[in-house]
């Protein structure tokens, strides 16, 4: 199993300024990278780091911590921050920009998970390469 975590590097930097949504993205690469996946279940995954980045910096202060555990069964991606409040669904409204990423987050994994702990929370994704994946 190879295991990939990212943490702000300097105790003065401001939480979630350390890591961007393109250093989510090419740690994820590099956790994939070993297992022979399908490559539209490869963009499901970057997808969801990117999404629960992107959240964690917008409405969570940013990221305090990146975790991505990856074998050929399935990839877990989590993503703490400074915030005890969880993530929202937001009602559908198309011509509002915004607002999708938890739900787009939801409907690609296979399982979400919120776990709300004295320094904020964690919020994790599982994805599997499920039959719809190798196709």
């Amino acid at each position: 199993m190879d295991q990939r975590t990212i943490s702000p590097r300097s105790p003065s930097a401001r939480p979630g300024t350390d890591l961007s949504c393109a250093e989510a993205r090419d740690t994820v690469r590099g956790a994939l990278a070993e297992l022979d996946a399908p490559a539209r279940w490869c963009e499901d995954v970057l997808t969801v780091a990117t999404e629960l980045v992107s959240n964690a910096r917008r409405h969570a202060g940013g990221v305090t911590a990146f975790r991505v555990t990856a074998d050929c069964g399935a990839v877990v991606v989590e993503v703490s921050d400074a915030s005890a409040r969880p993530p929202v669904a937001e009602p559908w409204a198309p011509r509002t920009p915004g607002g999708f990423g938890w739900r787009l987050v939801n409907d690609l994994a296979d399982s979400t998970d919120v776990h709300v702990h004295r320094h904020g929370k964690t919020v994790s994704a599982v994805l599997t390469p499920g039959p719809a994946a190798r196709t």
